[in-house]
């Protein structure tokens, strides 16, 4: 009995099949604009869409870089921190970095510089190949506040890749926080920090806090001493997907009747 139901069964769903069955189509009711056609003609190019910081030519790109070399298309750090002329919010940033070598030092003497979205946020760049530190302090992390998911560090030298997405934090009238910072990002196409909630500024110090400034600010990169290497950085600014609504939700049938969700 019980297989003949089995097979009942099998039956009906063929029958089903054959009859080219469709659940009713949810239609959000939303007219999308639709998304932006971006190239990417090669990996070490930047997209169509990007602002090309630094691109191995000139540093006319940034502030306070003049004791800053370009060497073999990189530029060094040198003389001071330097910071984009262009201010970003919410962004995608890549950037490529190299720790010295030979390498000298140890700990956070070794290899030192950092990432500053928004003038304010640090990621740590650090040689952290092979030389242990703080995990909170070593490449990768958000400084003080978390370590990275992982250490993907290549040996000093080779070339470093940062992929982030950056959520700038809001305030409100009264200088309040509204919402907090957001970081995703890859090292060297490894996810080291996913969608980590900033606690506020990065400093030393003492410990983080938020304090209100633009909606937009320039992306730092540190000058701590050492001669790291930095190339192909490039940005683009991230909005929100444009979508008018223009009627409730509703479902369709495979027959083009409409009737509202409910």
């Amino acid at each position: 009995m019980k297989l003949f139901l089995n097979y009942l069964a099998l039956g009906t769903l063929i029958i089903l099949v054959g009859r080219n069955v469709v659940a009713d189509e949810y239609l959000s009711g939303i007219e999308w604009e639709e998304p932006s056609i971006v190239t990417v003609p090669d990996p070490c190019k930047a997209p169509s869409d990007a602002v090309v910081l630094f691109d191995g030519k000139d540093l006319s790109a940034w502030d306070n870089a003049e004791n800053w070399q370009i060497i073999d298309c990189a530029m060094v750090a040198g003389g001071g921190s330097v910071k984009s002329k262009q201010a970003f919010g919410d962004c995608q940033l890549h950037i490529e970095w190299s720790a010295p070598t030979p390498p000298t030092g140890d700990g956070q003497g070794r290899g030192n510089s950092g990432v500053y979205l928004m003038d304010t946020y640090e990621i740590q760049v650090l040689d952290s190949y092979d030389n242990p530190t703080y995990f909170d302090g070593q490449a990768g992390a958000i400084y003080k506040q978390t370590p990275p998911l992982a250490n993907a560090m290549r040996p000093p030298g080779q070339w470093n890749v940062y992929d982030i997405v950056w959520t700038a934090p809001r305030f409100n009238d009264d200088e309040s926080l509204a919402s907090p910072a957001y970081m995703t990002a890859l090292h060297n196409g490894v996810l080291i920090l996913n969608h980590f909630e900033l606690q506020g500024d990065t400093p030393f110090h003492r410990p983080p806090a938020y304090t209100k400034h633009a909606d937009k600010m320039p992306i730092q990169l540190q000058d701590h001493g050492n001669p790291v290497r930095f190339r192909n950085i490039w940005v683009r600014e991230l909005k929100p997907a444009a979508g008018t609504r223009v009627r409730d939700p509703f479902l369709r049938d495979d027959e083009g009747n409409e009737r509202p969700f409910e």
